[in-house]
């Protein structure tokens, strides 16, 4: 007959737990001093503890599909008239085709930096 398990070593069953049960949760005194020990070394961009050796170098096929990550500035409402087939293309590529718009100006804008020799545009103060 096999032997069974006690109650402390039987592996623990996944609990189905709503927003709400999270945010209403009680946490104990040494529960919140681990949170706040990992959010001050969050904070202060402490990461020595992490061991980046068996993270695998990207491929050149990851590296090629990778893609710009976009800035959360605050973005400027304009019209603008573009040829039919240029809508049609941007609209094929899926949803998103304004933000592709200002991602290819951005990019262009960038690019044009770069080759100068100059230094990224300065962000503007305040648009109103």
């Amino acid at each position: 007959m096999e032997k069974k398990l006690s109650a402390s070593s039987r592996p623990a069953g996944l609990k189905s737990m709503k927003s709400e049960d999270i945010a209403n949760r009680q946490w104990s005194g040494k529960e919140r001093e681990v949170l706040r020990r990992a959010g001050r070394k969050q904070a202060a961009g402490d990461d020595s503890g992490i061991n980046l050796q068996d993270i695998p170098r990207l491929t050149g096929k990851q590296l090629a599909s990778m893609v710009r990550l976009r800035d959360v500035r605050r973005k400027v409402a304009v019209s603008v008239r573009v040829d039919p087939r240029v809508l049609d293309w941007l609209k094929s590529k899926g949803a998103g085709h304004l933000t592709r718009i200002n991602d290819i100006l951005t990019n262009l804008m960038e690019a044009e930096h770069r080759a100068s020799g100059l230094q990224a545009a300065p962000r503007p103060r305040s648009i109103r």
